[in-house]
């Protein structure tokens, strides 16, 4: 069956976009054009705006024009194309194409003309004129040219070729503002008395202005001949006045656009002409910050051209030091913050240009950057956006997928903005919201399915990615370093950097020079990006005590990662992951030489939510992933060490940020660690044993936790103090169960203590029942006939910490079960007991502190440390558990705040023994970190105790304070220890205020 003609062409017309087909059919057969013509239209914003005004074109048309009008789609397709383009997509150019129907051939035969034609056609085209004659002469000639350059843009890619449209408009305008002076110069008289220069800001300053935008410009002038600068200024003031209504004013052929001058100085209060020392006068003491950044795309772009070079050579320098100025980066921040808070609510969400995610959001973070690293790099002094983003990139201060990203960003954007104004050539930036000018604008960006739902979807994709964008560059942490550095710092230049170094407390000038060289020196993106880095990682590593430590770690850091992509990336644009790092590294020498085990754990540094220790689950999944990982049982549990030591950097780094509620909740994360390795390393050493046996193992194993370990209080130097348990399975033979178990036991201890690149943890069963002499793990039933019939004292008071830690859950419960009527005896215990545990305590401190040792100072053995707090607990815990069952508790804190509570000890005096106890805990964790061992007792080295005081807080330069600090305290918790352990009432000697 044959299709009838008519609905063929109807059905072509709505499949290339005609909405109103039955209207379209008459019309093409008015312009006799074959079916072929309906392909042209299709490509039009819309087909059915073009079609009409082909048709209105070819009615005013003479007679004889009209025959190669309608020859034009057979004899040049590129002409007719340009037609359709921009009839289909500009309203108002088809309304002044009919007005000048003669400007057609402008559009068929369209070009981009160059910058020195535009100027000539136009100043031509004014002649000698004056008034109206002078201003239509100028609109025409302008709209001529304008009409030329949108159909070269609409008919080609307009994403890839958008720097050249802005560029042709930015021209275009220059020209008319040199043809609208020539109207001015021949209406004012005595105009030859004044030397005017016009300077182009904002996107005319930049090359990148719309189709219709104000147009900012600044007026300079000076006199010329033997004029004074009065009469000058009086008659410059009068040109560009009257150049300013040469553009604006409305005629019968319409108006440019605004010329706004109110980025003048003083704004619109200020003189709208002034002379270049007077500019100068003002911007050295009176300028705000944004006006420098406004400064920063300035260009001479109408009249007198050695006046605008010399505004220029007056004005760029201090652009260039703008950066400097207090608060520099603040105020740019805060002023993008109140543009987004002046924006009317209804239209917040459609603004392409001052809107979040919008233009600005791009034009102030490029601005930013080039502001503040332009004052040293002299390639990112661009005044285009996108010229500005390819050398940011190109200089490391932005990455490469970024700078891509914003690259797109900006031209989609700027084309979406284009397509808006040239619809009915209005001054507008916001998404409109009928349906058919979102069809018309989806398909003007080439969009061809569903355009008016896919145009909203582009803007909301790509305002979203330029938000992210901008959050992360804008509101970077290292540009407001970089801003309060001094030139020269920032430069960081050889000549300076000796100088440098030694006024910022580097003991080793001539070292630090040499890492710097190191890092810094070629042509690679990476050094590019070090130089950014370095000069304000100096002043955070002078900061700290150890400067030299610092740099040192970087350095060494740095050459094991390598030219790895993410690292100079992440401290460059993740928050304050460099200032992090850099504080870290001089003030830690256990992090260090973590890291130059595992630089790849660096990545920590990126987040605070990579710095949140993980939880006891996490840190199992881990270990068990690392395991099965490995089919080799060695190479699992060097992977399990490797987990920790991970874990051990995150823990750390959280500690030195400050990112840890509290000691306790470090204290949680390093006994969770703990447990968490045993755990894999016992599931590791069961596979072991049964793989190297060739049976399954007879016998369930459980590790339960002892002192510091079991009350859940390990520090960074801690040992885990453990006891292992085990119970054969129903019918296993007891001696090859005990055998298996100690094979298991054994693989354990010796793979976690061995020495090897990560850190060891030690495995102490010292506190098993007989001690070293007894056998390193029992059965259950062991233990149970043990307790019952040879159990000591101590070792009851050892117990009271007993926790289980890992292996089989249903027997730590079992073993708690056994040993809970011997840590928490009925009735308490015996005053003989008491004594006993006196006279054992008071023999400790006489023998076991260090040859040489003070006891004032050792932290766990000295008078008022640990030990002191811990057994004052403990003695409480074994007289009044039984009766007080809050106080069943392995840890310090919460049993010494129970007692409180229970008037076993007054408020004032736990506040004495908490204090101590805390104090010498953090001291010792402290002490680690900054010495990368451990350490029991305050350091005599005056550096060293500024190190660890600079940990805990203190300003640097407090270790003196710290120690005198920590005797007071310790001094204090021994008096308490005297009256409630010995029962003895010694003066106390100082005041003392509980702390809260």
């Amino acid at each position: 069956m044959n299709v009838p003609r008519e609905q063929s062409r109807r059905a072509a017309l709505v499949r290339a976009g005609f909405a109103e087909p039955t209207r379209a059919e008459p019309m093409l057969d008015e312009l006799e054009l074959p079916a072929d013509a309906i392909a042209t239209m299709s490509r039009a914003a819309s087909p059915d705006q073009a079609l009409l005004g082909l048709v209105r074109l070819r009615e005013v048309l003479p007679d004889a024009e009209k025959r190669s009008f309608a020859a034009l789609f057979a004899d040049d397709p590129d002409a007719w194309a340009r037609l359709v383009a921009v009839t289909g997509a500009s309203a108002a150019l088809t309304d002044r194409l009919i007005r000048h129907p003669d400007q057609w051939h402008d559009v068929a035969a369209a070009r981009i003309a160059p910058r020195e034609e535009l100027y000539a056609a136009l100043t031509d085209a004014v002649g000698d004129r004056t008034g109206t004659e002078a201003y239509d002469a100028l609109r025409v000639a302008y709209f001529r040219q304008l009409i030329q350059i949108a159909a070269v843009d609409l008919a080609g890619d307009g994403i890839e070729q958008f720097p050249v449209i802005a560029e042709a408009l930015s021209d275009l305008a220059g020209a008319a503002l040199e043809a609208a002076l020539r109207i001015a110069r021949n209406t004012v008289s005595d105009e030859e008395s004044c030397r005017l220069s016009v300077i182009a800001m904002g996107k005319c300053g930049g090359r990148e202005l719309n189709y219709i935008s104000d147009v900012d410009v600044i007026f300079v002038a000076e006199p010329a001949g033997d004029a004074d600068e009065d009469e000058a200024l009086a008659v410059g003031t009068k040109l560009a006045t009257e150049l300013m209504r040469a553009c604006s004013v409305a005629t019968g052929e319409g108006s440019l656009w605004q010329v706004d001058p109110a980025l003048r100085p003083e704004g619109k209060q200020g003189p709208l002409v002034r002379t270049v020392a007077s500019h100068r006068t003002y911007y050295e003491r009176w300028a705000k910050t944004w006006e420098f950044q406004a400064l920063l795309k300035a260009r001479p772009i109408a009249g007198d051209e050695e006046l605008g070079a010399a505004y220029l050579e007056v004005i760029q320098p201090m652009v260039w030091r703008a950066a400097g100025r207090d608060h520099f980066v603040e105020d740019v921040q805060a002023m993008r913050r109140r543009v987004e808070q002046h924006l009317p609510a209804a239209e917040a969400d459609r603004e392409l240009k001052l809107g979040k995610g919008g233009l600005r959001d791009i034009e102030f973070s490029v601005q930013l950057l080039q502001l503040v690293h332009g004052r040293t790099d002299e390639r990112l002094r661009n005044r285009s956006t996108l010229a500005a983003i390819e050398s940011l990139s190109r200089g490391g201060y932005i990455g490469r997928v970024d700078a891509h990203e914003l690259d797109d960003a900006y031209r989609q954007l700027r084309l979406l903005e284009h397509r808006i104004q040239l619809s009915r050539m209005r001054r507008t930036h916001l998404l409109p919201t009928g349906e058919g000018d979102l069809r018309a604008l989806g398909r003007a960006v080439g969009l061809r399915v569903d355009a008016e739902r896919k145009v909203v979807e582009l803007w909301r994709s790509q305002s979203a990615q330029v938000r992210r964008l901008h959050e992360r560059i804008f509101y970077r942490p290292l540009l407001s370093a970089v801003a309060r550095l001094s030139a020269d710092d920032a430069r960081l230049s050889p000549e300076s950097a000796r100088d440098r170094f030694a006024a910022l407390g580097f003991r080793d000038s001539a070292g630090a020079i040499r890492h710097i060289e190191a890092l810094t020196a070629g042509v690679s993106r990476r050094a590019a990006i070090q130089r950014t880095l370095l000069p304000v990682m100096l002043q955070w590593f002078a900061e700290e005590v150890d400067p030299d430590l610092g740099l040192l770690a970087f350095r060494k850091l740095s050459d094991a990662l390598g030219s790895t992509p993410w690292f100079l990336k992440m401290l460059r644009d993740e928050g304050r992951a460099a200032e992090t790092l850099a504080r870290v590294l001089a003030s830690s020498r256990f992090v260090g030489q973590l890291l130059e085990r595992a630089p790849s754990a660096v990545s920590v540094f990126g987040s605070r939510e990579a710095r949140r220790p993980l939880t006891r689950d996490q840190l199992g999944s881990t270990m068990r992933a690392a395991i099965q990982r490995q089919d080799d049982d060695d190479a699992a549990l060097l992977a399990v060490r490797s987990a920790r030591r991970n874990e051990l950097i995150r823990i750390a780094v959280a500690e030195l940020s400050g990112e840890l509620e509290d000691l306790d909740a470090l204290e949680i994360a390093l006994t969770d660690l703990a447990a968490a390795t045993l755990q894999g390393a016992l599931d590791l050493a069961i596979r072991h044993v049964e793989k190297e046996s060739g049976t399954m193992l007879s016998t369930s194993l459980a590790i339960i936790g002892m002192g510091r370990f079991g009350g859940r209080e390990l520090g960074f130097g801690s040992d885990a103090d453990v006891m292992f348990v085990h119970d054969p399975l129903p019918g296993a033979d007891a001696g090859v169960a005990q055998s298996q178990a100690e094979q298991v036991v054994a693989y354990l201890r010796t793979g976690l203590s061995a020495s090897g690149p990560d850190p060891a943890l030690g495995v102490d069963a010292d506190l098993r029942p007989e001690g070293k002499a007894g056998p390193i793990v029992r059965t259950l039933a062991s233990y149970a006939g043990y307790y019952e019939r040879w159990s000591e004292g101590w070792e009851a008071q050892a117990l009271l910490r007993a926790t289980p830690v890992a292996g089989d859950e249903d027997l730590g419960r079992r073993f708690t079960d056994l040993i809970d009527p011997l840590r928490w005896p009925e009735g308490g215990i015996s005053e003989k007991a008491v004594r006993q545990i006196r006279t054992l305590k008071a023999r400790m401190e006489a023998e076991r502190i260090p040859r040489g040792g003070d006891v004032r100072t050792h932290f766990k053995l000295g008078r008022g440390g640990l030990s002191d707090v811990e057994w004052t607990v403990q003695l409480a815990q074994l007289e009044h558990a039984h009766e007080i069952p809050a106080l069943r508790h392995p840890g310090t804190i919460t049993p010494l705040r129970v007692m409180a509570e229970h008037d076993l000890i007054s408020l004032r005096d736990a506040a004495a023994l908490r204090e101590s106890w805390s104090l010498a805990t953090r001291l010792r964790n402290a002490s680690v970190l900054w010495r990368g061992r451990p350490v029991d007792a305050l350091p005599s080295n005056l550096t060293d105790a500024d190190g660890i005081a600079r940990i805990l807080g203190a300003p640097v330069g407090a270790g003196h304070e710290l120690g005198e600090r920590y005797l007071r305290v310790a001094r204090r918790a021994r008096a308490v220890v005297e009256r409630e352990f010995y029962g003895s009432d010694p003066d106390e000697g100082d005041d003392f205020e509980p702390t809260r």
